[in-house]
Parts: C-alpha cells; structure tokens; sequence
C-alpha cells in the first residue's frame, strides 16, 4: 500500500509573498510531506487582497526548506506564459530545490490569462494549447534542441542549459474522460478538485500500462481552522464564497467582480456544507476521507484566511496530520 503524503497550500490569493515564505518553511516544520502554490495574476476576490509572483515565492522556497516537496497548483502554460519559459523556470526551480519540485499544469481561468489581452478561447481551443504546450514543455525536458511549429505555438531552436538530473515530474488538472484522454499520455499524474473515484481509472486506461502504476493522483480540501466556528465560517463566506460555483463557471469569469456577483447568493451555511469549518479534526478527517477512498495519493490542505496560518499549522503538527494519516492508512491509495 502506498503511503498517502499530506500537503500545504500556499494559496498566493490570500498572503502577502513574504508571509507564503514563512508558511512554506513552517509547514515543512510541521511535518507536511509537499508545499503547492497557487499560480495567479489576480486573486479570486477582492477580501482575498493578494496575488504575487509564484514564481519568485517558489525560488525562496526552496532556499528555506530542505525536505518537503514543492509543486505548482496549477500554472497555465498557454497565454501568460509561453510554454519554453515555463519548461525553463520549472527546471530552475527543480534544481534549485534538488529535485523536490513537480511542476503542476493546467488549461487555465479567464481570471489569471484575460490580463495579455489575447481574449478567453473556448474550452477545446484551450485543451487544444495545452496539449501543444505539454509536448513541448516535455521535449526540452528532456534536453533537445526544439523548434516546434503548432497551431498554436512556435519555438525557435530553444533548449535548456540547466536542468536538474531527474526529469521535472508533469502532473494535469483534469475534470472527466475528455481530459483524461488526452492530458494522460503526455503528463506524470493527475490533479483534481474534486474526490472523484472515476478520474484514476480513466486516467490509468489512457496511459502507457507500464506506467499508470507510478501515476500519482493529487488533490486538494479547503479548510477554514478556527476555535471560533462562527468566525471561520464567516471567515470562509468571505473569502472562499467562490468555490460553490465549481470550475466550469469558475474558468470563465474575467474579475473579482465577477466572482462577486456569482457568489452573492451564496450563504454562509452553503460555504459551512463544503468547506470544514471550526477546530473539529473529525470534520476535516471526514472530508479528507472522500479523496482517500477515491484513491488519491496526495491531498494538499488549504487553510482559508492568510493571517490565521500560524494556528492551522500548530494544529496540524499535533492533531490534524497524525489523524488523517491514521485514516489514510485505512484506505489502499494505490491505483487499481
């Protein structure tokens, strides 16, 4: 049975830089097995307050923590970023961190991309680039001298000069069958949102048979930890009100003020019904659950609230981690 690994957020909508610094270094000391970091232009909504560079948090990360792995959840490879620049700071990074890092794609949100000003494409346009965007990420990986003309993207004789001994891993963000078929040959592991137990299989069945079995299946669960209840509920309402449109909605919608308006009508009871609130670790064990019986290997942890890390991550060394990898040993993450 494979050994579930328990990771931190460091969700750069929520925190100034040098707090997610902080947060990284503390987490690795509470014991997190993998720090992943949001990868965004513009936060989800306005009480959210922040949106740094991931990028330059990831680099001093990795000068401050020695053993947790460090992973992109998610960066689009398509319309902010050109997918060589992206292959050439992921491998900074893996070296820089001595091969802890997984670099963590994804097809992206109008919220993050819009800000080029290339316009929003249609979800199959968007699939369609990143699928350009992976083979190319992947063949200067492996060291080539690329020059790539797609329908979507061109490269000139690129390569990258350092590149960490061990291959960067790839992980892709998928929602259903479609994603999978297409995203499953060209990446490492999976990412997704939500505990679905069919996503694994899928994924598996569109991979190489030699190598599903190394496939890992990452996921992520908000969390909003306070001995207040009613403050972290409001805590939530406030800042994570969002989540309840679920990601087909999610992608589309260019501002916070967007996201404003399509959570207006959401309460805070309909936040408190999806994101455990409150210091309850049976709360957060019963949720986290939903992901280790869907055979996730992986479950990043996101506390809600940049300022109300410090108490999450004492809770965590000493209550919430030991608890959810008891209930994780109970669950046979590997895939099937």
């Amino acid at each position: 049975m494979s050994e579930v690994r328990i990771g931190y957020t460091c969700m750069s909508e929520q925190s100034d830089p040098r707090w997610l610094v902080r947060d990284a270094a503390a987490a690795e000391e509470a014991g997190f097995d993998l720090v992943v970091f949001s990868d965004h232009y513009s936060p989800w909504l306005t009480s959210q307050g922040h949106a740094p560079y991931a990028w330059s948090v990831l680099g001093a990360v990795t000068q401050v923590t020695s053993r947790v792995e460090l992973m992109t959840y998610v960066t689009c490879p398509t319309m902010r970023y050109h997918p060589a620049v992206v292959a050439q700071k992921a491998a900074t990074v893996g070296l820089l961190s001595e091969g802890r890092f997984t670099l963590g794609l994804g097809s992206g949100e109008n919220l993050n991309e819009h800000v080029v000003g290339h316009g929003w494409p249609a979800v199959e346009e968007r699939q369609d680039m990143l699928v350009e965007a992976l083979e190319i990420i992947s063949a200067l990986f492996d060291g080539d001298l690329l020059s790539y003309a797609g329908e979507h993207f061109r490269v000139d004789s690129a390569r990258l000069w350092d590149r960490p001994a061990q291959r960067v891993p790839i992980a892709v963000g998928v929602s259903g069958e479609k994603s999978c078929s297409r995203f499953a040959p060209l990446a490492d592991h999976l990412i997704a949102v939500e505990p679905d137990p069919s996503l694994g299989p899928m994924w598996d069945g569109a991979r190489d048979p030699a190598q599903a079995a190394t496939s890992r299946r990452i996921g992520q669960l908000p969390v909003s930890w306070d001995a207040d209840r009613d403050a972290a509920v409001a805590r939530a309402h406030e800042q994570f009100r969002w989540f309840a449109g679920g990601w087909k909605v999610n992608a589309d919608l260019p501002t916070t003020a967007g996201f404003s308006g399509a959570s207006q009508f959401v309460r805070p009871e309909d936040v408190a019904q999806q994101i455990p609130c409150g210091n309850d670790v049976d709360a957060v064990v019963e949720a986290a659950s939903a992901f280790f019986e869907a055979g996730f290997t992986d479950l990043a942890l996101v506390q809600v609230g940049g300022e109300h890390q410090e108490g999450f991550l004492r809770a965590a060394e000493s209550e919430i981690l030991p608890a959810l990898r008891e209930a994780a040993a109970s669950q046979d993450p590997s895939p099937s």
